[in-house]
């Protein structure tokens, strides 16, 4: 249920991604802690750090309240 929901959330996001040239892949999710890689452009972005922590992690967060952050691997 809780994987589905984020899978959710990270659909609405990849469409900003894929517009730059990226990705993004759900991991896994454990202990409320979501762990994604980014892929294509957004891999090897500079602003990749950015791009989790103030656009997924938020939204994830504001969307699934039992998220606490969101880790990239």
């Amino acid at each position: 249920m809780l994987r589905e929901k984020v899978e959710e959330v990270l659909e609405k996001i990849r469409v900003g991604l894929k517009a730059e040239g990226g990705d993004i892949e759900l991991v896994d999710i454990r202990d409320g802690v979501v762990y994604v890689r980014l892929t294509g452009a957004c891999g090897t972005c500079p602003m990749s750090t950015l791009t989790l922590k103030n656009w997924v992690e938020s939204n994830l967060k504001k969307e699934i309240p039992e998220i606490t952050a969101v880790q990239a691997v």
